[in-house]
């Protein structure tokens, strides 16, 4: 790819940023406040491209990684020109992160373009400096004004990964198309045990073709190689683009770890690394490294947080892996060691902090569906993965968390509440209706389904109707498809939302790769 040269009186045109960060790095000869730029083959590299997180009203995190050991310079500013630059403390890429670098950047103006940029020097050469890798995002706004943001999940699983020549994850440009304030993954960020091969035969006599590497062709068990799943995933052009010019607010599930874990997890023959515990330690390392997620410094690991998007949104994010008991038969009479889920210091803050809001709507963004029936075997129908049961009447087992909350969001006359979520691979609209559950002490609410973004798609699951979720839409695999389509059949999903700063109203929008509108709803805010 061609890289066009600018001095500091150009205007990097938003194009060029998207094709720079595609590309992974973008020059800008001068502007940088940093030692001579070496001409050499030996400078180092950003070949992960650059990505932004966990944006608010006067910060977000910036996130960059270097192909060797580096010092990473970070700076932003107003003005795509980069006239006039803040610099941040420099940070030190060395391998004890795989070389990653992240940064929260404070002190933003609220509601404004922030275009960053940064630049390695090689710590063994000073004069050994990368070319300038850009970003983009819009701070959050202090006042009422038009909100877009997309979400789903499921990146590069089921063996499906990047295929070059079908355009690699297609999704992400479609995405981009948008131009959304963010992006919400939900969850399965990667396939940590799933082995890309090189080739799969498909049904129509095609052959779908994976760039392979070492780290993708086993399950992950090391530090390196659950670091290597995101590298894969970074390799992907679109993927690149679009971090570098949407913040994404990211969550965790099972497949960063390994399939449908908890704490209680008997690992296979797979793997030689038999601690479940020492795994997910692993994991949650690699996944904080990686992704541009603020870990509070008080609790690093934590991935449950608020993000506050202005008076109009607040966005919820749930921990539904952490913190779980066994997948078991989930029928306990009370909330104790086997029927947790959320757990109860995680509750305790969901429930403050809906009370606490202000914001006209509350999404809350959840890793795996309330009332969808998500086996933990699902060929012997035996053990649950998620909350719902399979037993449509009372709440027992792991719904009894998920009654008492939905009867706290009544209680406390929260309203506006909406659930996004993934992980079950196909795309639905469940609207939970009182009138129809067998627990009623509820105010009604939507959960719209989405994903996967790159990977196999199955569907469509079961309902539970504890708490009465009716079937709005859901588009999945025909029986003639079957199970675990690849991203070549069209059938990889993502939701849109808008928020209309004058009226208020929440239209949200399921698409497919194509681009396609599958289902609308506009939703009137319900006022006090």
């Amino acid at each position: 790819m061609a890289i066009r040269i600018f001095d500091d009186s150009t205007t990097v045109s938003r194009r060029a940023l998207l094709r720079g960060a595609a590309g992974g790095t973008l020059a800008l000869t001068g502007a940088l406040a940093l030692p001579g730029f070496s001409r050499a083959n030996t400078r180092p590299g950003l070949p992960s491209g650059v990505q932004s997180g966990d944006i608010g009203a006067d910060r977000g995190v910036l996130w960059a990684r270097s192909d060797r050991p580096a010092r990473a310079h970070f700076e932003w500013s107003t003005t795509e020109s980069f006239s006039d630059v803040t610099r941040l403390p420099a940070l030190d890429a060395l391998p004890d992160t795989g070389h990653a670098v992240k940064i929260l950047a404070e002190g933003l103006p609220a509601d404004q373009d922030i275009f960053w940029r940064v630049a390695m020097t090689d710590l063994s050469d000073v004069n050994a400096v990368s070319e300038p890798a850009i970003g983009h995002f819009r701070t959050a706004p202090t006042q009422k004004r038009d909100i877009s943001f997309t979400w789903s999940g499921d990146t590069a699983g089921q063996g499906w990964g990047i295929d070059e020549a079908r355009g690699g994850m297609r999704i992400y440009d479609t995405m981009l198309k948008h131009r959304p304030d963010f992006f919400i993954h939900s969850g399965d960020t990667i396939y940590a045990d799933g082995p890309i091969k090189e080739s799969v035969d498909l049904p129509d006599g095609t052959v779908w073709k994976n760039v392979v590497t070492a780290e993708k062709s086993k399950v992950a068990e090391t530090l390196e190689e659950f670091r290597g799943n995101y590298l894969y995933n970074l390799m992907d052009t679109n993927l690149r683009a679009f971090n570098a010019a949407v913040p994404m607010l990211a969550q965790w599930d099972d497949h960063e770890v390994t399939n449908n874990w908890s704490s209680s997890k008997v690992l296979g023959e797979a793997y030689d690394e038999k601690s479940i515990e020492l795994l997910s330690a692993r994991a949650m390392r690699a996944f904080h490294e990686m992704m541009p997620i603020a870990a509070s410094l008080g609790e690093p690991q934590r991935v449950y947080r608020k993000v506050a998007y202005g008076p109009l949104l607040d966005v919820f994010f749930l921990d539904m892996r952490t913190y779980r008991g066994p997948n078991g038969a989930n029928l306990e009479t009370d909330i104790g060691t086997d029927s947790v889920f959320l757990g109860a210091d995680q509750i305790a803050w969901l429930e403050r902090e809906l009370k606490a809001s202000q914001a006209t709507w509350k999404v809350i963004a959840a890793d795996m569906p309330l009332g969808l029936v998500v086996w933990d075997n699902a060929k012997e129908k035996k053990g649950f993965e998620a909350v719902a049961n399979n037993e449509p009447g009372k709440p027992l087992g792991r719904e009894l968390e998920f009654a008492a909350l939905l009867k706290f969001i009544k209680d406390a006359a929260i309203r506006n509440t909406v659930w996004l979520t993934a992980d079950v691979h196909y795309t639905a609209a469940h609207y939970y209706n009182p009138e129809k559950a067998a627990f009623q002490d509820f105010e009604p609410f939507w959960e719209f389904v989405s994903g996967p973004l790159h990977s196999g798609t199955f569907g469509p699951g079961d309902l539970d109707q504890t708490f009465g979720p009716e079937l709005r839409y859901v588009k999945a695999p025909t029986k003639e498809q079957g199970q675990n389509t690849s991203p070549a059949a069209g059938l990889q999903f993502f939701g849109h939302v808008a928020i209309a700063a004058d009226t208020e109203i929440m239209t949200v929008t399921l698409r497919d790769v194509a681009d396609a509108e599958l289902f609308q709803v506009a939703l009137e805010p319900k006022r006090a």
